[in-house]
């Protein structure tokens, strides 16, 4: 599977997503591309999925009949995302084109909740 990180995700989750081809907005040369257009990119390049912490996008852009499925972290703190690296994982194997999983995680004030894995 082909996996986009969104420039505000931490490329330290690098890791976890070994399995998969994991390539960055940067790498991509897309740093500077509008969140519209790099959905397009994105999507035109044959990813599968696209992770990012922007808490918005979903709702500035429409997904249906997309084949680009989006993840969506709370946070992009990687002290708290590297806790439950499993939850990422959990939630990329998960995601279907034109849908989005979001992935809660757990801060000192307030606890983790389910991952919502609605399409």
């Amino acid at each position: 599977m082909r996996i986009l990180f969104d420039k505000n995700v931490p490329y330290q989750l690098r890791p976890y997503l070994a399995t998969h081809d994991v390539r960055t907005a940067a790498e991509q040369g897309w740093a500077r591309l509008a969140k519209g257009d790099l959905l397009k990119a994105a999507e035109d390049d044959g990813f599968d999925v696209m992770v990012t912490a922007d808490q918005s996008l979903e709702y500035q852009h429409d997904l249906k009949g997309r084949k680009l499925a989006l993840v969506v972290l709370s946070t992009n703190h990687i002290g708290i995302l590297e806790k439950h690296p499993e939850k990422l994982v959990l939630a990329v194997n998960a995601a279907k084109g034109g849908g989005q999983v979001r992935i809660a995680a757990e801060t000192e004030t307030r606890p983790a909740r389910t991952i919502d894995l609605a399409v």
